[in-house]
This record gives C-alpha cells, sequence and structure tokens, in this order.
C-alpha cells in the first residue's frame, strides 16, 4: 500500500475585514478543489475564524498523521519565523504522533510580480503603459504591511528591485502602511521629489482587507491635495492561478525537505543594530480569540528554530 501525500496545512495572517477573511477561506477551499488527491484545510493565526488549530483538528479528524504547512504570506516577518513554528509546535503536543515540515513564505516569486504587473497595467486602463515608451512616464510606489522585522520590510525592497528591473517603469519606490517608514504619502511625496509624472500605488497584498483599504484611503487622500500629480490605485494580487499554483510549489519543496529558511538577516539569530534585544528571543504563539485551548498560553514556548 502506498503512503499518502502530507496533506496540505495553509496558514494565513488574519485580518478583522470579513472579505479578506472569506477570501483566504475561498482560496483554500479552491486548491482543495484542485488537488482532491490531498487533504487541504486553513487556519489563521489570529483576528478570524477559523484559528490554525482547527485546521489541524480537521486534518486529524480525516485520519491525517502528516502535513506540510506553507504560509499564506508575502514577506518572512514575524508570523512566519515565530508565531507558526510555535503554533505547530503546540499542535504536535496536543496531537502526538503528528508529524509536519514547514514550507517557505511566498516571497517575490516571479509569477507573482508578473500578477503585480498586470495590476499595474490594469490599473493604468487599456490604453494605459502598454509600450516602454510610455511606462517611463509611470513611477510604481510598491506599498507593504509595514514590520518591526528589518528583514521583512528588506524583503519588499527586493520585491521592488525585482518588479522594476526589465519592465520599463520610470521607478519602483517602496512604502509601508503600518509600522515602519516611509508611510504612503511620504512615498508619493518621495515619487515627486524624484520627478514622478505620473504614479501607480501597487498594494502588495495578497487579498483585500483593512489595510490595502488604507493603503487606496491615504492614496485618495494625498491624491487629493496634489491634484497637478496624476495618482492611480491598483488591486491586490487576489486568488489568481499564479497564486494557486505557488503554494503547491512551496508545498512540493517542504515534502522533499528542499527548504532554506531565510536566515542570514534574520532578527532573531543575527544582532541587527537596533535589534540586539531580540537575539534568541523564545517564540510564543499568537493568543487566538477562538482557540479554545487558549488557557495553554504562556506554557508552551519553543525556542526560534528553523528547519534547514
Amino acid at each position: 500500500m502506498t503512503t499518502p501525500p502530507p496533506a496540505l496545512l495553509i496558514a494565513g495572517h488574519g485580518t478583522r475585514d470579513e472579505a479578506g477573511a472569506e477570501a483566504f477561506r475561498d482560496f483554500v477551499r479552491e486548491l482543495g478543489a484542485r488537488h482532491p488527491e490531498l487533504p487541504v484545510a486553513g487556519g489563521f493565526i489570529e483576528l478570524s475564524p477559523p484559528p490554525l488549530t482547527d485546521a489541524v483538528a480537521e486534518l486529524v479528524e480525516r485520519g491525517v498523521r502528516r502535513f506540510a504547512a506553507v504560509p499564506l504570506m508575502l514577506v518572512s516577518a514575524g508570523h512566519a519565523k515565530g508565531d507558526i513554528p510555535a503554533a505547530l509546535s503546540r499542535e504536535k503536543e496536543r496531537h502526538p504522533g503528528i508529524s509536519y515540515t514547514y514550507g517557505r513564505p511566498l516571497g517575490p516569486h516571479p509569477a507573482l510580480l508578473n500578477v503585480l504587473e498586470r495590476r499595474l497595467d490594469e490599473a493604468l486602463g487599456a490604453t494605459g503603459a502598454r509600450t516602454s515608451m510610455d511606462r517611463a512616464d509611470v513611477t510604481v510606489l510598491l506599498v507593504g504591511r509595514g514590520s518591526t522585522d528589518p528583514d521583512a520590510n528588506a524583503e519588499v525592497y527586493k520585491a521592488a528591485r525585482l518588479l522594476w528591473e526589465g519592465r520599463g517603469y520610470a521607478g519602483v519606490e517602496t512604502a509601508f502602511v503600518s509600522l515602519a517608514a516611509p508611510d504612503v504619502p511620504s512615498g508619493l511625496d518621495r515619487c515627486v521629489a524624484l520627478g514622478a509624472r505620473r504614479i501607480v500605488v501597487l498594494p502588495y497584498f495578497l487579498f483585500t482587507g483593512i489595510l490595502p483599504d488604507r493603503v487606496k484611503q491615504q492614496t485618495e487622500g494625498w491624491a487629493a491635495a496634489h491634484p497637478e500629480v496624476e495618482v492611480r490605485s491598483a488591486e491586490v494580487i487576489g486568488p489568481e492561478p499564479e497564486l494557486l499554483d505557488l503554494v503547491m510549489e512551496r508545498y512540493e519543496e517542504a515534502v522533499k525537505g528542499d527548504l532554506r529558511m531565510n536566515c542570514d538577516s534574520c532578527v532573531y539569530r543575527i544582532a541587527l543594530p537596533g535589534f540586539e534585544d531580540k537575539v534568541g528571543l523564545p517564540q510564543q504563539p499568537h493568543f487566538h480569540p477562538d482557540d479554545d485551548g487558549h488557557h495553554h498560553h504562556g506554557h508552551h514556548h519553543g525556542a526560534h528554530t528553523h528547519a534547514h
């Protein structure tokens, strides 16, 4: 008898926005429908149901003993580096006999960069920057979530650089909607200081939610105060076929054990200027309001470890 393949567990950030949470749940259902040979479940670290623990329980009830967990996140910040591994080690205590491998965050994968390019084309309209000459007039402001982790913020800059390479835009600048500078208005000011004539604000987010909405509001507010500059807002990445394929690619990597976590500039391993106090910090799972086992919170701390 052949051993069944490991199940796929998808871990999401969580959002207070019901439409955003539903987009994640839809995405998990679609992935399951596409891969009937594979048990697929998904849950959130915080803010929205179902919690990750329910997704694990669902898989265990279906007889799953081995699974691969893939973080549905663009950058490797505190969630992917600490919260999810800590939550998974807690699940191992709750369900003796299960084993798991942990996949990489999505990162600025070429397939997602192509989706971002499509979102820019859509924002510019059918007559927009289809030719390299038109694109030479367009400055893109890529707006990330923002983190207290400098490595995570640096990953957004990497995405911006990769988006700029070879596509002919005047420039791709970077801003953040929370926790990190520059914020959206400062990012737009920077674009203008660099001579931008047309700006497209591009949210570096998978699904709709409170933060992408805030990016749009801040963009509109700035644009109203600067009528001389043409500013447009692009849409989020969304549940595109490229995203479905990429999650499966990360699953395959995790199953084959071909994992290289981003440790070179990890704030929990390396003393980065101003963040020295984080080195070796124990990682604790987030408290999720829908997790009925939360009275265990604070007892099971996994040190920050990466599977290599």
